[in-house]
């Protein structure tokens, strides 16, 4: 694997974020919309058609990651944890001031961080990590008091960022400057990695492919979120290696090209004009 960075990406502003999946073949990261791997039953379904060789690949994705990069964050969404429309928790009015909650709450330092978006304050914490890894709450400005209070009771750290949802950009910046993280791996579901990408703030991507399909309208894939705006371009790919084990497990490492290198490609494609088919 190479060692170094594309040229462009800036290492100042906020972490190398790299999103790491694993799905089916055809893009699929979970059961269903209304299942949460968390659970053991969706969790042995999901994993009943995994051949042998998929395990150890991930544990090669993982080693990689980490001796390359040294990543001190993992990133998840809230609804890994609760339902898509799970409400805020009820929680008891706080007499503690809304400039007081509204400021970012770092009681201690922890040398690698589990970081979950939640916005709206819809996850009831019972672990908050261990001596290696500590829970991180994004939250926004918009965030209930009441929870942004819990929080600080329960000495569980967080970040504010963004006005009404979380701004990713602000959070990353925060984790960079707060944290000092200078790589992040995003584990999340496809929301969080889809907001992600249309934010330009993937850097790596890293997908375990199981040799499975479970289709269905609205299953969540790799990349969900708004789609993509018309007259819009994807988002290309450089490979940068791919395994295929003994019996059909692929893992493969891309790396986001540049927005410079993009636009140069856009405008070659521009320069050569239409394609057209052989023979018409």
């Amino acid at each position: 694997m190479p060692t170094d960075r594309l040229a462009g990406q800036d290492d100042s502003a906020r972490p190398r974020v790299i999103v790491s999946v694993t799905a089916t073949a055809d893009g699929r990261v979970t059961l269903s919309r209304a299942e949460r791997l968390l659970d053991d039953g969706p969790n042995v379904r999901w994993k009943s058609t995994w051949p042998p060789d998929a395990d150890g690949l991930l544990a090669r994705r993982a080693a990689a990651i980490e001796q390359r990069h040294h990543p001190t964050v993992v990133l998840e969404g809230s609804g890994t944890f609760v339902a898509d429309d799970a409400d805020s928790l009820t929680l008891p009015d706080t007499s503690v001031p809304a400039d007081v909650l509204r400021t970012d709450f770092l009681p201690y330092r922890s040398p690698r961080w589990f970081a979950v978006v939640d916005a709206r304050g819809r996850v009831a914490w019972t672990h908050k990590g261990d001596e290696e890894t500590s829970l991180l709450v994004i939250a926004s400005h918009s965030t209930p008091l009441p929870y942004l209070a819990v929080l600080r009771q329960e000495r569980i750290p967080y970040l504010i960022a963004g006005a009404h949802q979380v701004d990713l950009s602000s959070a990353l910046a925060k984790i960079r400057t707060q944290l000092g993280a200078g790589c992040l791996v995003s584990q999340a579901g496809g929301g969080l990695n889809g907001a992600l990408l249309r934010a330009g703030l993937v850097d790596e991507l890293h997908i375990i492919t199981v040799p499975a399909l479970i289709g269905g309208l609205g299953t969540p894939s790799v990349m969900d979120g708004p789609p993509l705006g018309t007259g819009s371009f994807p988002v290309p790919l450089r490979a940068v290696d791919v395994q295929v084990g003994a019996h059909g497990t692929i893992w493969a490492h891309y790396e986001v090209m540049p927005a410079a290198l993009n636009r140069r490609s856009r405008a070659a494609g521009r320069a050569r004009g239409p394609r057209r088919d052989a023979g018409r």
